[in-house]
């Protein structure tokens, strides 16, 4: 079964289910069929029991002269000629068999004597008799009791017909059931194997379309999307997937040719500093102290600068970013130590926090991180002396600076990668601090956004779902 194609499976299945339905069918049709027929055969039975003086003239000649064996006669009895088909014989109330002359002999059953003997009035029943030739033959048999008229004897008449007339149309139904059968189930089978192929053809397209990307590694193919079932959410499901992988793969290039225009700024300017220095090494002029201490600290700083650059490309790039377990954090400690860190990296800064309880389900480190960035952005944009705010109240958190604002123009561009704006360029940064921060706010099922704040300066506004109470 497995070693079958779906569509193989499927008509197989199909010829199945109607191979089960058709015989279930002619098996109950050819019982019920059985049922009518031998309801009839016992209504023709009922029938052919003579009543009246023929009955009594039969019972008494049959009782006078009993013999258990066939008996031939001339044929009539009275002015009834019985029919040479049927069988007929009498039971005497102690079970003993008297034959009718013409009329064959059937054998007695345990039922058969309950009617003799009074504790049946009829019965029916099946056996095999011997005709007035000498033939046997299979009978269905009618048993009635009777008694003789001024007298407490009494008996049973057995009155019996072939079983030919219910078994050879049976036999013959059941020839045509089963053709009949036969012949449905290869329709069926057809028909399956049809209604698979047509049922399939939108699987045969989309395994063609994965396929060909496959094959090309083109993600803008895409599968028409036609009616409401599950071929088409299967279809629905291809396509989103298609378009999320091109969407990574285009956010991937344009992320490798960001990363390699931000690195190569650094790059280009130590390769300059170290030429330099090696230059001097090599002609034997040894450059100024005040100028080979200046290459030295731009080195250091560029290093730094190159540090930090290749530690966010990692964090925004990292698989493991996207599956980190996460866990109940006090948001405020986490805030708490990257106010810290941010008066350490701004003293001469008035760094003041305003920090209520705050737990939330997330990974420390990440928010941590985030956190820390945006306390970073505040410190490096604030003039010296300034005030940074930072408040944690009822699950946002704001950070404000005191530097100059961001121009409304810029601030959809803010959370985007390497993105910077034209006053911010001079300043030391790669310009994916904000977009580590929308990533694992996204990923606390939290939002962030940057808007100019009152009287100047820039507020960045955290929200993380949460509790004031650790759960």
């Amino acid at each position: 079964m497995r070693r079958l194609t779906l569509r193989g499976r499927l008509a197989l299945l199909t010829a199945a289910a109607v191979a089960v339905a058709v015989a279930v069918c002619a098996t109950a049709s050819w019982f019920l069929v059985r049922q009518e027929l031998y309801s009839e055969l016992d209504r023709q039975l009922s029938g052919r029991v003579p009543g009246g003086p023929f009955l009594e003239m039969i019972t008494y000649e049959a009782l006078t002269n009993c013999t258990s064996e066939p008996t031939v006669g001339n044929g009539r009895r009275g002015e009834r000629q019985l029919p040479r088909e049927e069988l007929q014989q009498v039971v005497k109330q102690d079970g003993t068999r008297c034959t009718i002359p013409d009329q064959g002999v059937m054998p007695i059953a345990p039922v058969d004597e309950q009617v003799a003997g009074g504790g049946l009035r009829e019965a029916f029943s099946t056996g095999t008799g011997t005709d007035y030739t000498g033939q046997k033959i299979d009978v269905r048999i009618y048993t009635v009791s009777f008694s003789v008229r001024g007298t407490e004897e009494r008996g049973a008449l057995m009155t019996a017909l072939p079983l030919d007339r219910v078994t050879e149309p049976l036999g013959s139904l059941a020839i045509t059931l089963t053709l009949v059968s036969l012949l449905g189930v290869g329709l069926s089978a057809a028909a399956g194997l049809l209604t698979a192929r047509a049922s399939l053809r939108p699987v045969d397209r989309l395994a063609e379309a994965v396929e060909e990307v496959a094959r090309t590694e083109d993600l803008s193919v895409r599968i028409p999307e036609r009616g409401a079932d599950e071929i088409t959410r299967l279809s629905r499901s291809f396509n989103a997937m298609t378009a999320a992988l091109e969407a990574s793969r285009e956010r991937q290039r344009v992320l490798i040719a960001d990363a390699g225009h931000e690195l190569r700024t650094p790059l280009t300017s130590m390769k300059t500093n170290i030429d330099l220095l090696i230059r001097s090494e090599e002609t034997g002029r040894d450059l100024p102290a005040e100028t080979k201490s200046g290459m030295l600290a731009s080195l250091r700083a560029q290093m730094r600068e190159l540090t930090t650059l290749v530690g966010d490309l990692l964090q925004l790039g990292s698989p493991a970013a996207r599956t980190r377990q996460h866990e109940e954090v006090a948001f405020h400690e986490v805030v708490g130590h990257a106010v810290e860190r941010a008066r350490l990296r701004g003293p001469g800064l008035d760094v003041k926090a305003r920090l209520e309880p705050w737990y939330v389900q997330g990974h420390p480190d990440a928010l941590e991180r985030a956190v820390v960035n945006l306390c970073d952005n505040a410190v490096k944009f604030s003039p010296p002396g300034g005030t940074v705010e930072v408040v944690l109240q009822k699950g946002e958190l704001t950070v404000r600076d005191g530097g100059p604002g961001i121009p409304e123009a810029d601030l959809p561009h803010v959370f985007e990668r390497f993105w910077r704006s034209p006053s911010a360029r001079s300043l030391p940064g790669s310009g994916l601090g904000l977009s580590i921060v929308a990533q694992v706010v996204q990923e606390a099922d939290g939002t962030v956004r940057l808007e100019n704040a009152p009287g100047g300066g820039t507020v960045a506004r955290l929200v993380l779902p949460g509790r004031p109470e650790p759960a």
